[in-house]
């Protein structure tokens, strides 16, 4: 078994297949795992290369095998699946593995493509692995946690095999979509792969900080696949500017902190791996010690849990909420968004989600909200619910690590919901009842306790993924206990090592006047006996002052930084704080583009339609909002997700203008036609999609012209429209050359074109070459 090899040796993979196959002949532009049928020996001449070189693990010519790419190949999936890994295992590889790419669509929110479509693109990709004899399956060059999450989905569901996943990072530090090394490894981790780690993008010392964090936060082995260092262009042809011993010197840091499973990919030719192989041979590997962490996080943020009071907003619940059960009824997402939105800004560091109503479809609503809430903020989310069938529906298609509220100490409970956390990695909270209802005394709380977390290890679930909640009663009926919460806390703190505490804080005060006194103060006291994460309002200052002023009394906020820069503008002690605003204060239009709330912005639009005309919406509004969202995003304060959906609200305020402007036989004023196009030989397409919404959305009239574009096409609608600027795209080093080809030709029309560029590969030195 692979597995097996782990403990005994650095595993070697081999290097670039798309680069050895380019110089036995592949075309730009050309799908290389055709080659698996038209010529296989070319197929196996490079692995029987790689082999020689040293490699013990040889990936399969099927990166991009699967229907979407396939469409137009003349190939279905399993022909070039079952002739890739037969050519595989007859080069003599002592172990296969599938090598799966991402699908080449952005996922819901950024885009069109659903969990669901994903994971069946993806079954039907893997069921052919176990199906034709594939010892492993390697999803690599990933950028989108929840598109890696199908995946994996997929494979654990349909196959025995053993999954490796590696993602692709930037300079940043952080995938395309803006996943970070810390989220990757707990959510992986947490849902059970193999192996993870990082490949493609970068050469090996840059990759390093990147890897020293995946070493830290994984408790899975860690791989990498280098690029053989950066790309430039040499007599107008792509080199890489390391050599194998440099390349080789590079990896053997990262095996020295840890690393177990190494290779190469894009410009890693035999001669790297035979360098790297020979290197590696013979050494052990390193035992690692990732933090034992408590830690949620979202597709983008990760929230620690340890030594910081956390607050989980308590807002997207309808328990004694009229206008969210309303809401809920009518299945209108707008509210819960706004409350999302509300709770983030004023401090939540994570949101609860209950939507539970008997008269509505829980399971579909839950998910629905999950979804919804996810596209605007980054915060991490508490699935909340009573329903088995609801929790893991909406666990399943959530983007990174939540938290499930709850289980309880009832058998029935625990065998109904502890499976779940397992499966999907979530982290639980363990309520303190049982079949006998809840315990007066904090010593028989926390005998539930200890029978919860034993339950909960047995599945393998973590100490440190478990929330204990002591309960809170309520001091108006129950008051000769309410202390004992407190004095459970403390007890569970002190007998459970790796737990953390929560407590739905609000409930103390039902039925009494002035509920935010008691409430602030029974949160100061829990805080004091070691509370962890509080469910409160994050919109009520008196909690918040508690939480800011607590941390800071108990180190958690160092030189009172976040205090400081929460209260310093407030002169009087009662002043009302909520400085980002409150549910009850009517959005501009500008700021409900800047939420990504696009339901709103259509309808704020139509009533501006009432007091001014189009151009002025756009010229005070649409852009304005979107030149905000674009500063966020180049400071990594937002991720592509909160980019994509600004530019929805703004596509759905256009459409209102549009509407107006067509109902009027008047037509919507363009700032300009602008030409798109990924050059001839690149079939990728995403960022080039996301650059013409952003045009779009900025008033320009863009003609797409698709992708794989010949030189002739671009030239003639660029010269039969007098167009003023051309985009070009190209992902892969190889058709840059093709990309300088098409400026030359444009040039040569003598018209004044301006010319943008983009794409993974280009840099500086690839700008200047391309002219």
């Amino acid at each position: 078994m692979i597995i097996d090899e782990l403990n005994r040796k650095i595993l070697v993979f081999d290097g670039a297949m798309g680069t050895m196959l380019q110089s036995a002949g592949l075309k730009t532009g050309g799908l290389p795992e055709v080659y698996n049928i038209t010529h296989p020996e070319v197929v196996e001449n490079i692995h029987r290369q790689y082999i020689e070189s040293g490699a013990d693990v040889i990936t399969a010519n099927t990166f991009q095998a699967n229907r979407l790419k396939l469409k137009d190949s003349g190939y279905t999936v399993e022909e070039i699946i079952k002739s890739g890994i037969e050519i595989a295992k007859s080069s003599g590889a002592k172990y296969t593995a599938l090598d799966i790419g991402p699908l080449g669509q952005l996922m819901e929110p950024m885009g069109t493509m659903t969990f669901d479509e994903a994971y069946e693109l993806y079954k039907e990709q893997v069921v052919c692995a176990e199906k034709y004899g594939a010892d492993v399956i390697l999803f690599e060059t990933m950028s989108d946690l929840l598109e890696v999450k199908a995946a994996v989905l997929a494979a654990k569901e349909n196959t025995s095999l053993p999954i490796f996943v590696t993602m692709t990072f930037q300079e940043d530090g952080r995938t395309f979509v803006g996943c970070d090394p810390i989220s990757c490894a707990i959510t992986l981790s947490g849902i059970g792969v193999d192996a993870l780690g990082v490949n493609c993008s970068l050469g090996p010392n840059e990759l390093i900080k990147t890897v020293e964090e995946l070493i830290k936060y994984s408790k899975v082995p860690v791989m990498v696949q280098p690029n053989a260092g950066l790309p430039r262009i040499e007599d107008e042809k792509t080199v890489y500017d390391i050599t194998a011993k440099e390349y080789t010197e590079a990896v053997k840091k990262m095996v020295d902190m840890g690393v177990r499973i190494v290779g190469g990919c894009c410009g890693t030719t035999p001669e790297f791996i035979k360098k790297l192989s020979d290197d590696v041979k013979g050494v052990q590997p390193k035992e690692t010690e990732p933090f034992n962490i408590s830690a949620v996080c979202s597709g983008t943020q990760t929230v620690i849990l340890d030594n910081k009071l956390s607050v989980i907003g308590e807002r997207i619940n309808p328990t004694g909420k009229k206008v969210l059960k309303e809401r809920l009824r009518q299945q209108d997402f707008a509210y819960i968004i706004g409350e999302a939105i509300s709770q983030t800004e004023n401090g939540a560091d994570i949101l609860d989600v209950n939507t539970g109503l008997p008269e509505i479809d829980e399971v579909k609503t839950l998910t629905r909200a999950v979804k919804e809430i996810q596209a605007v903020t980054s915060v991490p989310l508490q699935i909340d619910s009573s329903d088995p069938k609801a929790i893991e529906s909406a666990v399943r298609v959530y983007n990174g690590k939540p938290i499930i509220n709850s289980v309880n100490g009832k058998q029935e409970s625990m065998d109904a919901v502890l499976p779940i956390a397992k499966k999907y990695g979530a982290a639980v909270v363990a309520l303190l009842l049982d079949e006998s209802g809840i315990p007066k005394t904090a010593k028989e709380r926390l005998e539930v306790a200890f029978k919860i977390v034993k339950e909960a290890n047995s599945y393998g679930i973590r100490n440190e993924d478990i929330l204990i909640d002591c309960l809170v009663l309520t001091a108006s009926a129950q008051q000769d206990i309410v202390i004992e919460t407190i004095n459970a806390i403390k007890l569970v703190k002190v007998n459970i090592k790796g737990v953390k505490t929560v407590l739905g804080v609000s409930n103390v005060s039902f039925g009494l006047p002035r509920r935010e006194i008691l409430n602030s103060v029974f949160l100061a006291a829990a805080s004091g006996a070691g509370l962890d994460t509080a469910i409160i309002n994050p919109l009520s200052e008196d909690m918040m002052k508690a939480v800011y002023a607590f941390r800071v009394l108990n180190n958690q906020d160092r030189d009172a930084k976040f205090y400081i820069e929460r209260f310093s503008q407030v002169n009087d002690d009662n002043a009302v704080n909520n400085k980002k605003g409150s549910d009850n204060k009517e959005k501009s239009l500008k700021e409900l583009i800047i939420e990504g709330r696009k339901d709103e912005a259509a309808e704020k639009t139509k009533e501006l339609l009432n007091e001014m005309d189009s151009l002025k919406i756009i010229d005070d509004y649409f852009v304005p909002a979107l030149d905000v969202v674009g500063e966020r995003y180049e400071k990594g304060t937002i991720f592509l997700p909160q980019l994509m959906q600004s530019a929805e609200a703004v596509k759905n305020g256009f459409n209102v203008l549009k509407d107006f402007m067509d109902k009027k036989g008047e037509k919507t004023k363009s700032k300009g036609e602008v030409i798109l196009a990924t050059v001839k030989g690149d079939i990728h397409d995403i960022g080039k999609n996301i650059a013409k919404m952003l045009l779009e959305n900025y008033g320009y009239t863009v003609i797409d012209l698709g992708k794989d574009v010949p030189i002739e096409t671009v030239v003639d609608e660029a010269v039969k429209r007098d167009i003023k600027l051309i985009g070009l795209s190209a992902l892969m080093t190889t058709t840059v050359k093709s990309m300088k080809d098409t400026i030359t030709a444009l040039r040569a029309t003598g018209k004044d074109f301006k010319i943008m560029v983009g794409g993974a590969v280009l840099n500086e030195e690839y700008v200047e070459f391309v002219g």
